[in-house]
């Protein structure tokens, strides 16, 4: 089940939201981190440089409107590039042309940003002997911002299209990799959402080869805990002691590899020490306890969906089973037989006939809807159909019906006519007034497992007969509520020859 879809249109909103309310807090970052100094003002981020040169600016010149443009450049830039040229070139559409124009839309932020610098860092012409010199300077440091920018901007659309792709596609690739689930994706997209923030923001090195290194283990290791390692412990006598006891197991061994990785990293030993410091503790005391509750809630929404499936499954086919038993053909054949019967004789088979016919109705219409009856109960529906049955075939000397049933049933409980579509489909099939006919019925039992067996006789159907291609009256419905309700404590066997249908059904009543 997918629960989440990421649609174009909805991200699009929420990104034109977001980049927009960027571009104002920028706007509001610029107004109130002005310096008033003598009367003029500087950014604080520029402040002491200007103040090493002795130079006076005007704030709106040198540093508001040149910071202004660059906001409004980068802004408007994003826009065009993240909604219009870069979806094109991932569909495909004129690749040549909008891969020209993001080119063009970057070379142009480059030019924006380089000019503008010359306002912004005017006191790097005093630091050097030759204009020149300075703009080289000026300009290069403005190519590696949008190189860097670029590059981030590269990140993010990746990460984007990458969500896009799992989010949408997480039912085949949770069936295909069992290891992977929904909320370690969810993970490692905030996880990589994080990495471009840090990035973005210029984080110090050891908080950002944290982040970078720690978190992955962790997804990787709630996956693994998911898959194989919770499963295990669970049968365990102290599951929760042994699934802890495994994992520190392997947090410690996963340190020898981790200090590799991170004194490729960093040389400084004491980022190689800080992250092993965090390492240990973040496994054991964040992501160690939030894979189990995750684990316990996702096995208790998979029981909850079971239940219901299970529920719904059995209600589909009562409803349905009920509606096939409550149909014209049986209505019919019934008021045929006993009209018969009451034109031979208007006496005791006539009113018998009637009798048994209304205790059928009367069971169909109430105890069918209950979810367990005694089998006694069943067992008298059975007799009933059957004793109706031979009134109409009593008269017929080649059809030869025989039912062997325990009179004293055990004293357990059954789904509601789950037998009688085995006994209609032989009275259906096997049935014929101008061949010679039989049905064996034979329900015995033994402890609590129940067994039942049917053979009727089959008849070669003419073209037009409609019921010549119908399959077993109810037969792929009795299968399905027996899956449902008895699974794993049945067995149902059906054979079919030339001339005759076998029918046997085991049945365990009570669950152990």
């Amino acid at each position: 089940m997918n629960y989440f879809q990421l649609r174009p249109s909805t991200l699009v909103k929420i990104e034109f939201i977001l980049s927009t309310l960027l571009f104002v807090f920028g706007l509001f970052y610029l107004i109130t981190t002005a310096v008033k100094t003598d009367g003029t003002y500087a950014l604080h981020y520029d402040r002491y440089k200007i103040e090493q040169t002795q130079l006076q600016l005007s704030y709106n010149q040198y540093y508001f409107i040149p910071r202004l443009v660059q906001y409004f450049a980068l802004y408007v830039s994003f826009l065009i590039l993240n909604f219009k040229l870069v979806p094109k070139l991932f569909s495909q559409t004129q690749i040549p042309k909008n891969a020209l124009l993001i080119a063009f839309v970057l070379m142009s932020l480059f030019l924006t940003f380089g000019t503008l610098d010359t306002y912004l860092k005017n006191y790097l012409f005093l630091r050097h002997s030759t204009d020149g010199e300075a703009y080289r300077v000026i300009f290069t440091s403005s190519f590696f911002h949008i190189a860097r920018l670029s590059f981030l901007f590269g990140f993010y659309t990746l990460i984007k299209y990458a969500s896009i792709y799992l989010y949408n596609n997480m039912d085949k690739i949770e069936s295909k990799y069992k290891m992977v689930t929904r909320n370690g994706v969810a993970a490692l997209i905030i996880w990589l959402v994080t990495i471009l923030l840090l990035l973005l923001t210029n984080a110090e090195t050891g908080p950002f080869t944290i982040w970078l290194v720690t978190v992955p283990f962790g997804i990787c290791l709630y996956w693994y805990s998911c898959y194989s390692l919770i499963p295990a412990s669970m049968k365990d006598k102290k599951p929760l002691l042994s699934y802890y006891l495994k994992v520190l197991v392997l947090v410690l061994i996963s340190a020898i590899p981790l200090f590799l990785v991170v004194k490729g990293i960093s040389e400084r030993s004491s980022i190689v020490f800080m992250v092993l410091l965090f390492h240990i503790p973040f496994q054991l005391i964040v992501t160690t306890p939030l894979s189990w509750y995750l684990y316990s809630q996702q096995q208790k929404k998979q029981q909850e969906i079971a239940n219901l499936q299970s529920a719904l499954g059995q209600s589909n086919a009562n409803y349905d089973f009920l509606r096939s038993q409550i149909n014209p053909h049986f209505l019919f054949n019934a008021l045929n037989t006993i009209y018969g019967t009451a034109l031979q004789e208007k006496a005791e088979r006539t009113s018998l006939g009637i009798e048994r016919l209304g205790d059928m109705m009367r069971f169909m219409l109430q105890e069918n809807m209950q979810e367990k009856i005694p089998l006694s109960r069943e067992i008298e529906y059975l007799n009933n159909y059957i004793e109706l049955q031979k009134l109409r075939t009593d008269t017929s000397p080649q059809i030869l019906i025989t039912s062997q049933i325990d009179d004293w049933p055990p004293p357990a409980e059954i789904a509601p006519m789950l037998l009688i579509p085995f006994v209609e489909n032989a009275f259906k099939h096997g049935i014929s007034l101008r061949e010679p006919s039989h049905i064996v019925i034979v329900l015995q039992f033994k402890g609590d497992t129940l067994y039942f067996d049917v053979t009727n006789s089959l008849h070669h159907r003419t073209d037009s007969d409609p019921e010549r291609y119908s399959s077993g009256v109810g037969l792929s419905n009795v299968r399905q509520r027996l899956q449902l309700l008895y699974e794993g404590r049945h067995e149902l066997l059906i054979r079919e020859s030339a001339t005759e249908f076998f029918v046997h059904l085991t049945i365990h009543l009570n669950q152990a």
